[in-house]
């Protein structure tokens, strides 16, 4: 007799808001892993982070600050001397390219100022919208989901989400989980995924939401 396929939970509103709950209460203290002081500091740390530990960005990044406190010292600086001080976090010669087109753009066309706006911050070179809305809810206190790494992960696997593609999960998130709710939601998803619902050996039988997780109901039931 062939094995009845068990159906997912439905994404609903009702279920994000007692998923967050219990998650809120897990990780009181979910923040962002990078170390950052305003919102053009945030955009540089967030570049240098692709394809490496926030622990090694927290630790070349107040080299680069310290020599380069604002966009226009970044953007006037040789590709040499930027190269130098970020080698250590692999990739260096296209992280430099863009932190500085990152920085040339903020001080030509924004006047040296990081827009908090979406769509503005994803015309420069090098943001896409997981960062534009991560700076947007980080630094500027706006209301906005990121879809890094660990919210695509967790809200894949727990059934809040369900989609290949960062920009759609955004979309989808943002129907079922408030507005007021969405920046905390990006602190509390992403450091449940960093914490628990790791990328290789998710911790599902200590998990607090595995109840309502898609992902652990089928790893029973298989």
């Amino acid at each position: 007799m062939a094995k009845k396929q068990k159906v997912k939970a439905v994404a609903t509103p009702a279920r994000a808001r007692k998923i967050l709950d219990v998650l809120e209460k897990t990780h009181p203290d979910a923040r962002i892993f990078l170390n950052f002081e305003n919102p053009f500091q945030l955009l540089v740390v967030t570049i240098l982070a692709a394809q490496c530990t926030d622990e090694k960005v927290n630790q070349v990044a107040p080299g680069l600050f310290e020599r380069y406190p604002d966009p226009a010292r970044l953007a006037a600086a040789t590709s040499e001397e930027v190269e130098a001080i970020i080698r250590p976090l692999g990739t260096f010669r296209r992280k430099a390219q863009s932190v500085q087109a990152c920085a040339r753009a903020i001080v030509e066309e924004h006047g040296g100022r990081v827009p908090a706006d979406v769509d503005e911050l994803t015309k420069i070179r090098g943001i896409g919208r997981k960062t534009a809305n991560l700076v947007l809810g980080a630094a500027f206190g706006g209301k906005a989901i990121a879809v890094d790494t660990h919210v695509f992960r967790v809200t894949n696997r727990l059934g809040l989400a369900d989609s290949r593609y960062p920009d759609k999960v955004e979309q989808q998130l943002c129907r079922i989980i408030p507005e007021e709710r969405r920046t905390r939601a990006t602190l509390v998803l992403g450091t449940h995924g960093r914490r628990i619902c790791t990328a290789r050996k998710p911790a599902c039988d200590g998990c607090p939401v595995s109840k309502l997780c898609d992902f652990y109901s089928e790893a029973r039931s298989a």
